[in-house]
């Protein structure tokens, strides 16, 4: 296991976080009954966890379950020194007053008296960026509760564009950030090359899964990989993108902590990690139009994200990663700030303001395809 420094909070924590999202039945309601089916597995995992040297475990109180199980887990069936590990999680209250409410029921709930890092849940657009900062809201009463030692140290997770990122990132309230980055999602460097300025810490969530579905990649991106998993290729080339110091791994089963062990040294497999790369870069060439990133075309009229939409076409026709593309477009299906963007219908299609797309890219017609492929067989017109 190798441990960084986590940006200004100058905690080292290990470079593999155990987040607590993925185990059995987390899920369900309610939040305070935890089966046994559920316990055994978090206590299976937690214990490999520890003895593979990770010291960073990450949850949230919207994970319903796992506060509960996670609380149990350290202090009941492993009993682990609290001084030991670092423990993160999460929660979005709108005020003041339901941040402190909110922070005491999960100190209660995780069995602890303070937290290392709490992060606000969810800055996803410049609104909730806002209202999570604004004067006496929720961020001023978490500073408020770092400076009485109940928190040590404050962040936020997002799943917002990089112009929110930035924008949040730029405030200095916060210490660590947690984001999507991947090989196969690359739009929020500039945030982590931001991050890094600013000394804070930076956690990549769901590499293997929002980052590809990459524990069942096609043969195509396994065949340009040969001396690794693509999990731990991938790995390795968020790690060794500066300013990067932790991400989690999706851990659910003892082989993942031996596919794990494959990542160290991070600086192993240099040549063959730039071949592959090299390899992959290449692939983009497999289609005349997966280069335009479309980013000059964010904020239609039409709801539709269309440099996302054109990103997972490039995936689909660059690196047949069809099935991830279609989990991640079913989401749509309700339109949310966790998940930005409508389907690719005729109607959202025909409201996309065309005066902004270059003459020579047909963009209507790519659009209406992707809407037609991407939602085969799922029963949505």
């Amino acid at each position: 296991m190798e441990y960084r420094r986590f940006g200004k909070t100058n905690k080292y924590i290990s470079a593999i976080t155990l987040g607590g999202m993925r185990f059995s039945k987390v899920w369900d309601q309610p939040r305070t009954i935890i089966p046994k089916e559920t316990q055994d597995h978090c206590t299976q995992v937690m214990d490999l966890a520890i003895k593979n040297g990770i010291n960073h475990f990450e949850t949230a109180y919207g994970y319903v379950k796992s506060e509960t199980v996670f609380g149990h887990t350290l202090n009941q069936e492993l009993n682990i020194e609290r001084s030991s590990y670092y423990l993160m999680t999460k929660g979005n209250p709108l005020t003041a007053d339901e941040t402190r409410k909110l922070v005491e029921e999960q100190l209660n709930t995780l069995q602890t008296d303070y937290l290392d890092f709490y992060g606000w849940h969810g800055i996803n657009t410049d609104e909730l960026l806002t209202t999570s900062c604004k004067s006496g809201g929720p961020v001023e009463e978490l500073l408020k509760m770092k400076e009485e030692g109940i928190i040590k140290h404050v962040g936020f997770s997002t799943h917002g564009s990089l112009e929110t990122i930035q924008k949040a990132i730029s405030t200095d309230l916060f210490e660590f950030v947690n984001l999507h980055y991947y090989y196969f999602y690359q739009r929020n460097e500039a945030a982590i090359r931001l991050a890094k300025e600013k000394d804070l810490g930076v956690f990549i969530i769901s590499p293997n899964d929002k980052g590809g579905q990459l524990y069942k990649a096609p043969a195509k991106v396994k065949n340009a990989i040969p001396h690794s998993t693509p999990i731990q290729w991938n790995a390795r080339f968020c790690l060794n993108t500066d300013g990067v110091h932790t991400l989690s791994f999706g851990m659910t089963e003892p082989e993942h902590f031996d596919e794990m062990k494959g990542i160290f040294p991070s600086s192993t497999h240099q040549k063959s990690d730039t071949l592959a790369l090299k390899q992959l870069n290449n692939m983009v060439n497999d289609d005349p139009y997966a280069a335009f990133d479309a980013y000059t075309l964010q904020n239609d009229p039409s709801d539709l994200d269309i440099p996302l939409l054109l990103h997972w076409r490039k995936l689909w026709k660059c690196y047949d990663m069809l099935n991830f593309v279609r989990y991640r477009y079913k989401e749509l299906k309700t339109p949310n700030h966790w998940v930005p963007g409508v389907f690719a219908t005729p109607e959202a299609i025909n409201q996309v303001d065309y005066s902004k797309v270059p003459s020579d890219f047909p963009l209507k017609e790519l659009l209406g395809e992707l809407h037609e492929v991407f939602y085969k067989d799922n029963n949505v017109s």
